[in-house]
């Protein structure tokens, strides 16, 4: 017997987040989040997206254990940019029975029909700072804690409820360089020298204006609304939910690994480079302290393995040639460490700007991810 019931209280969402945790328990691949992490963005009180947004969360239990989870959220902010009316959902988990999967989208096409929704798309969140898109090739790659990893049984699942591709987002695994490209360092120098850009120095104001480096931060992420605008399934991002992103990458920066591009003291690009944190989350199992602490001191000091978040750049400086410079000061601080492996993605399969970069390296395609589409079906008699 299947039953799914609608969650609300804090410990129910326990349940809920702990659920994938247990199921991916023996699972190689997979990088759990935190507790403190996924409790925060559902939290109508901590996460501001809720002013612009409508969330309700449902546990599928089968005689008697859980079996399944998935969020719905009514983003009337992305539906007012791109004009559609649809329904996401997000942190979708389940066991191998597609029983407990109909059963829980059944439940989000009711909601999608009240509020009068003709379509359910993703896995798709609040904003594009979160995870998005089921993984459909690449189950035998590690994950990040920027990338849903889920088993393969789920897209058969998908299939059988009749969905369709709404778009796809591909992962690059590059092997990073152990010398300077000569040919990008010049570039990049002659791009500054034309343009008057300069790469914001990131360890001396974490060391000595912490102040001011988060005013970058915030900036940098005014760049990433602008140049992320027209991208699917993206909307503006308020001034609270930058303020949660810059304290996150405050935590996890290396200073010698982001690019962040000035003219005249204001961001205008940057690149968003990370130690991997895979080996941290999944020694912690949902709680940083104190099964995380010790994984997180090492790979702060000796990554083996990076993320590159994000890159973005201004309109008005697109087509310069900056992209040089980042790509060139990140390689340095890579270079700097030994790093080995750089994990960039996910990133729509039609940006061929970003995929031209990563031809000039040794790189493969190593992980795909789909959002994708169902159509409300109308109520059965």
């Amino acid at each position: 017997m299947i039953e799914v019931k609608e969650i609300f209280s804090k410990a129910d969402k326990k349940k809920f987040f702990k659920f994938n945790i247990d199921l991916y328990r023996d699972n190689e691949y997979a990088v759990p989040n935190l507790f403190s992490d996924e409790l925060a963005e559902f939290n109508p009180e901590i996460n501001d997206a809720f002013r612009f947004a409508d969330c309700r969360m449902f546990l599928a239990y089968k005689d008697g254990k859980i079996a399944g989870k998935i969020a719905g959220i009514w983003h009337r902010g992305a539906n007012e940019k791109s004009g559609k009316k649809q329904l996401r959902f997000t942190r979708f988990d389940v066991i191998d029975d597609f029983e407990v999967t109909k059963a829980l989208f059944n439940e989000l096409f009711k909601w999608a029909r009240e509020i009068g929704m003709e379509e359910v798309v993703g896995p798709i969140s609040f904003s594009d700072l979160n995870e998005e898109g089921m993984l459909i090739d690449g189950f035998d790659k590690p994950s990040s804690y920027i990338e849903i990893y889920n088993y393969p049984y789920y897209v058969e699942h998908m299939e059988k409820l009749g969905a369709y591709k709404e778009v796809d987002w591909n992962g690059f695994r590059i092997v990073a360089p152990t010398e300077p490209d000569p040919r990008i360092a010049r570039l990049a120098k002659e791009v500054a020298e034309k343009n008057d850009y300069k790469v914001l120095d990131v360890k001396y104001y974490l060391k000595h204006d912490k102040k001011k480096l988060k005013e970058y931060i915030m900036q940098a992420l005014d760049v990433l609304d602008e140049a992320f605008y027209d991208l699917y399934g993206t909307s503006p991002l308020n001034e609270k939910q930058k303020q949660r992103e810059m304290e996150m990458l405050l935590t996890v920066i290396v200073p010698e690994f982001p690019a962040v591009i000035l003219k005249d003291d204001k961001v205008i690009a940057y690149g968003m480079v990370i130690p991997s944190m895979n080996k941290v989350l999944q020694k912690a199992r949902g709680k940083l302290f104190p099964r995380g602490i010790i994984p997180y001191i090492q790979t702060m000091k000796h990554p083996e393995s990076v993320d590159l978040l994000s890159v973005a750049i201004s309109k008005e400086h697109a087509n310069k040639g900056v992209m040089a410079m980042i790509v060139d000061h990140c390689l340095k601080g890579l270079i700097q460490y030994g790093v080995k492996y750089l994990e960039a993605g996910p990133e729509l399969d039609t940006n061929k700007n970003i995929q031209n970069i990563w031809k000039n390296f040794d790189s493969e395609v190593s992980k795909t991810w789909r959002c994708w589409g169902l159509k409300v079906p109308e109520a059965a008699n």
